[in-house]
């Protein structure tokens, strides 16, 4: 099998719903970081690329009929690469570099744009067709977010919980309780402003020029982070399920904007292209979970991952877990034998500060790790996401 080396990253500022990014097309905003990558190797023959896969939850709106082909037309890449959109809702990011990762291993890629794009913001109101021609029972369905237009043989099987319902679910049955869960919310929050004054997310990110009203405006930071926030600030939130319940604004991921790419290479392509690789992918692996505690689904994933490449999660220098809510990443941290507060597990904040753009968060988490592997000198991280209907997704990357 051939090596699939993580070459270079970038992405968009992640924007809050309705900020900045929100007059950007999702097609427009894909573009971006891969024109990014373009600028930065100019020795590097893009008609080479082998394919572009991008993550997209969505695709209901201007982000539909293959976003990712817009998006690398969009970008300047030569007519002749073809592009495919991929979806394992909020994986599918990480899903994109991982299928890259595996076309490499399997002799048909060299080189491979991954990375991935929502903007949620821009995400559109959909009618589905009366169920008879003088029907009248057509409903208006918002696809920012969870499901719409379900099965009703879904629903009498598994449920249709919302995404908050799943997080409360794992609150409830792991024993999870609403302090606990603002305190890791705060570490989030601290973890990213400590992140942001060293400058390392200035290192993963691309500015984007666009307009506020007739005014050109540069967007060069992530929106979401409030590093103020202080406990009692937390302890003052609404829960979002009524009394009783403990998921609040707070301890949840945000709805954000935002765009990710990097770069995919076999070790044939490092070597002719003279490029510096920051990880080499070893290994990738789903499982699925009960769709009502969707965000348990890291478990299954990183246990299935780490039986396939037999090393132990103590073998990893860093942990990212994507921060859907605070309560299912306690869950799975407490579940895989992890303490609240470890310091490898999301060690520069997460999406509930920096925000979790469905379609791009996966590859935001691996370039995260791994160009923090690279910075400290670590020699492998391990990064998961839970997946909606019941699913999670684990990728491992060792410092090249």
């Amino acid at each position: 099998m051939n090596s699939a080396f993580l070459v270079d990253a970038t992405r968009t500022p992640f924007g809050r719903h309705g900020g900045a990014l929100s007059g950007v097309r999702a097609d427009d905003l894909a573009a971006l970081p891969i024109r990014a990558l373009m600028a930065r190797h100019p020795g590097l023959d893009w008609a080479a690329v082998d394919e572009v896969i991008l993550g997209c939850a969505n695709q209901a709106g201007e982000d539909n009929r293959n976003v990712a082909r817009m998006a690398s037309l969009l970008s300047g890449l030569p007519m002749s690469v073809p592009a495919v959109t991929v979806n394992r809702l909020c994986a599918s990011g990480l899903e994109s570099i991982g299928q890259a990762a595996r076309a490499i291993a399997c002799g048909e890629a060299d080189l491979v744009v991954a990375g991935g794009v929502e903007s949620m913001s821009r995400a559109p109101y959909v009618m589905a067709k009366a169920s008879g021609v003088l029907a009248r029972d057509q409903q208006l369905e918002d696809t920012t977010l969870g499901w719409r237009l379900v099965n009703p043989r879904m629903q009498d099987s598994y449920g249709v919980d919302s995404m908050t319902q799943t997080a409360e679910n794992l609150a409830r049955e792991h024993g999870i309780d609403r302090a606990d869960q603002d305190a890791y919310a705060w570490r989030s929050q601290q973890r990213a402003e400590h992140a942001r004054q060293q400058g390392w997310l200035a290192e993963e990110i691309t500015g984007v020029e666009t307009t506020s009203g007739k005014q050109a405006i540069a967007v060069v930071a992530d929106e979401q982070p409030r590093p103020a926030t202080s406990h009692e600030q937390l302890a003052a939130l609404r829960p979002l399920l009524g009394e009783g319940s403990s998921i609040t604004a707070g301890n949840a991921s945000g709805l954000n904007d935002g765009a990710a790419a990097v770069l995919v290479a076999s070790e044939q392509a490092v070597h002719r292209y003279g490029l510096e690789p920051l990880a080499r992918i070893s290994g990738m692996a789903s499982a699925g979970v009960a769709p009502r505690v969707m965000g348990l689904g890291p478990v299954p994933a990183i246990q299935r991952l780490l039986a396939r490449i037999r090393l132990g999660l103590a073998d990893f220098d860093r942990v990212e877990i994507n921060e859907a809510f605070a309560a299912q990443v306690l869950a799975c941290a407490r579940t895989l034998g992890l303490p609240d507060d470890a310091a490898h597990l999301n060690a520069n904040g997460g999406a509930i500060a920096l925000g979790h753009p469905l379609g791009a968060s996966g590859a935001r988490l691996a370039m995260s790790a791994a160009f923090a592997l690279r910075r400290h000198g670590q020699r492998r991280a391990l990064v998961s996401l839970c997946v909606g209907v019941g699913q999670g997704l684990a990728l491992a990357m060792e410092r090249a």
